[in-house]
Order: C-alpha cells, then sequence, then structure tokens
C-alpha cells in the first residue's frame, strides 16, 4: 500500500482567461474566453474532474424560463451559474487508489463536512459520549446525518445529545445501550437497533480502553481485547446483512499507530487469543497494541468480503496521545497526555480521518486502507499480512462461539 503526494494548491489555479463549468450529469469542463473554445481537461494539470453527491444544503438547482440553469442558495438569499458543488470537484481515478490528499492534520472534521448536505445519511459509532467518537457525531449530526450512538452509559450518552441538539436544534442524534465488554448487550443492542427499522450508511467502531489492569470479562476474555476489538468482530457479525441492505455503505474501524509494535504473529496468534496472559504476566500497553492491530486485520478481511455487496471498510489512525478520557486508567499515563497535550491534535483534528473514510466523495470505492491525517498510508507489516487477518477471523469467529456456547446464549 502506497500513499499518494498531494498536488500544490497552486496547481489547481486556473491561468487568466480561463472558467471551470460542469455539465449536468457533473463533468467538469473548462472554458477558454480568449480562443473562445473548452475542453475537458485542467489547462495547468491536464486531469479531468467530476462532481457528485447532492447539492450543499439550502441549495437548489433551478431552470429559467430561457432554458438556463441557475443554483439558488435560499440560506443567503442569492443565485449563480456555478454549481457550488465545483468545490468538491474529484480528479477521475486511473486506479481506485490514487486519492489525492485535500485534507491533513490540522484539518478538523467540521472542515471536512464544509458544504456537505448529509441529511439522507443514517450512522451508528460506538463510544461517541466523548473524545473522539463525540466529534464524530457531532460533526454528522450537524451536517444532517441521523446518528445513533453506542455507548455502555446512557446517561453520558444522553448529555452528549443534548449538547448536540442546544447547538444544533434540528441534529437528529439518539442513544443506544452497548456495553462492548458484553457478548449480551451487543447481542441486544442489534435488537433494539433492529427495531428501528433503520439503514446503516455509516458505521464507525470507535470505542477503545486504553491501560486497564489485567482483568476478563463475564464472557471469560481479556476485557482490553474484548472492548477494542472482539466485540467490534461481533457486532458486524450481527449488523452484516443490515449492512447489505443499506449499500452503499461504509465501515470505519478506529485503530492506531500503536499496532506497530504489536508482538502477534501467524506463530503465536492461536495461544495468544485462546490462552491470553495470566495477570502476572500481562502488560497493559501490549494489550492495547496487539488489538489496535487486530482492528486493521479485520478491517482487511471484512473488506474482502463485502466488497462485493457494496460495503467499504477501511482503518483509521486517530492521532497520538489526543487529550481523551482515554488515559484515566492509570494517573502517569494521565500526566504523559497532558504534558504533550500542546503538540497533540484536538479532539476535533482527531475525528477528522474517521470522517473523512466515512464520507469522502473519491473514497466511493476504496476499501481495504489504512488512513493517518486523511491520506493513505501503509500500516506495518504484520498488518498487511492477508494469512494473518484470515487465521485472525477463524480464531475470532472460535472464541465468540465458544463464549457464547458457555453462557447458554445461542439460539
Amino acid at each position: 500500500m502506497a500513499s499518494f503526494l498531494a498536488d500544490t494548491d497552486s496547481d489547481d489555479e486556473l491561468p487568466v482567461g480561463w472558467e471551470e463549468r460542469v455539465t449536468l450529469d457533473g463533468k467538469v469542463f473548462y472554458a477558454n474566453h480568449q480562443t473562445k473554445s473548452t475542453q475537458w481537461t485542467h489547462p495547468k494539470t491536464g486531469k479531468k474532474r467530476v462532481i457528485s453527491g447532492e447539492l450543499p444544503f439550502g441549495w437548489e438547482r433551478s431552470v429559467l424560463p430561457n432554458g438556463d440553469v441557475v443554483f439558488v442558495d435560499h440560506i443567503n438569499k442569492k443565485t449563480t451559474y456555478t454549481d457550488p458543488r465545483l468545490a468538491f470537484a474529484v480528479e477521475e481515478k486511473d486506479n481506485v487508489t490514487d486519492i489525492r490528499q485535500r485534507f491533513d492534520s490540522s484539518s478538523t472534521a467540521l472542515q471536512v463536512l464544509h458544504g456537505r448536505d448529509l441529511s439522507n445519511k443514517v450512522a451508528v459509532i460506538t463510544g461517541a459520549n466523548c473524545g473522539i467518537g463525540y466529534e464524530t457525531a457531532k460533526a454528522f449530526a450537524f451536517h444532517g446525518v441521523h446518528v445513533i450512538i453506542a455507548c455502555r452509559d446512557l446517561d453520558k450518552a444522553n448529555d452528549a445529545i443534548k449538547n448536540i441538539v442546544k447547538q444544533r436544534h434540528h441534529a437528529k442524534v439518539q442513544a443506544l445501550k452497548c456495553d462492548l465488554s458484553s457478548f449480551k448487550s451487543v447481542k441486544e443492542f442489534v435488537e433494539q437497533f433492529e427495531a428501528l427499522n433503520l439503514p446503516i450508511h455509516i458505521l464507525v467502531l470507535n470505542a477503545a480502553v486504553f491501560a486497564l489492569p489485567h482483568a476478563t470479562t463475564e464472557d471469560g476474555i481479556e476485557k482490553t481485547f474484548q472492548v477494542n476489538y472482539l466485540s467490534h468482530f461481533y457486532l458486524v457479525k450481527l449488523l452484516r446483512q443490515t449492512l447489505i441492505k443499506s449499500a452503499p455503505c461504509r465501515v470505519v474501524v478506529v485503530s492506531s499507530e500503536s499496532h506497530r509494535f504489536s508482538q502477534v504473529t501467524k506463530e503465536n496468534l492461536s495461544s495468544n487469543l485462546l490462552s491470553p496472559p495470566s495477570s502476572r504476566n500481562f502488560s497493559a500497553m501490549m494489550a492495547y497494541n496487539d488489538s489496535k492491530l487486530c482492528n486493521i486485520l479485520f478491517s482487511s478481511a471484512l473488506s474482502h468480503r463485502l466488497q462485493r455487496y457494496g460495503v467499504t471498510c477501511n482503518a483509521v489512525h486517530p492521532g497520538n496521545m489526543i487529550s481523551t478520557s482515554l488515559s484515566r486508567n492509570w494517573w502517569l499515563y494521565r500526566l504523559a497526555f497532558a504534558l504533550v497535550r500542546p503538540f497533540t491534535k484536538s479532539v476535533e483534528q482527531g475525528a477528522a480521518t474517521s470522517v473523512y473514510c466515512a464520507t469522502a466523495v473519491e473514497l466511493d470505492d476504496v476499501t481495504g486502507l489504512y488512513f493517518n491525517n486523511c491520506l493513505q498510508t501503509s500500516p506495518s507489516k504484520a498488518a498487511q499480512d492477508i494469512e494473518l487477518s484470515e487465521l485472525l477471523w477463524i480464531l475470532s469467529d472460535k472464541m465468540i462461539e465458544n463464549a457464547l456456547q458457555e453462557r447458554s446464549l445461542l439460539p
């Protein structure tokens, strides 16, 4: 997986006498007023561009009596001949992974969605009551998405919803209980969601714990591993048919650059998962690293399985040591996170890559990749190991089945 360098902004500037226009079917063309000619390719870059998607919120296309097409901005009470979606035109790609970088580490989630109208979308986000998940939910809700917050603490989730609605009275946000340390709770969440008869256009697997002491869940599984990875795996398994019926839709798996420090291999994966370390040999940091590698491997395996149904899946790194409640479990980590706070991303910036992968037009058919700072990049070699991802999938299925059988939760 190679990363792609962005063109400079100056490359997009048209020479004097040129104008950018768009056809009714979304193709961008260029008019030269000096020679009275038009062409499909940009006069400087030589590339073709297209627009797609709905008009921004508040805009309407209208045809005048003389046949001219105009665009009416009902919010600002103005009319123009220029399609406002030209601001979000993307280059036609020779290859699906030809992705031009439009945003970077300084971009926020709201900047990524500037001018977008997503009022026909439904999103489910785990762990969205605070931090990066909250900013992701807020950005979606501000742009018309019907957001479902999947959270174990409904009081905190409802407080988050109140904050969003206070800023945007039209926001559609609701919370459903989902405790990722319990397969039973995950199943109950899916049943509650399915009772709403809603599609899922965006699924963001965001929830995570960090630096937990050694503990096992009611399902008999090490807690960090289950919350960060295995319950998300189970959630997607239960929602599989809903995702397929909702296609095109996107799954975004929030991972971390710390996946590069995982020591999981094909040789030790089975023993690590089926026989996790005892409390004496447990490393909270390594457990986190391993879970984040599993997130990327899962994203890759899921993309192979669902791509043909119109479901894409990409993994993301939100940023390093962002000031959220993630570090709450040990005072030393809280101190470290506080010390680096001036040098790291804000939570608004941390949510940008998740939002970008969930909504960017240029990623319509892009799947199975890893993104950092809104740009495709290469994960570790282990994360790119297809055999390892398939082995993880098989073992994950086995672990869930064993846990459900032991607790008599299988139908």
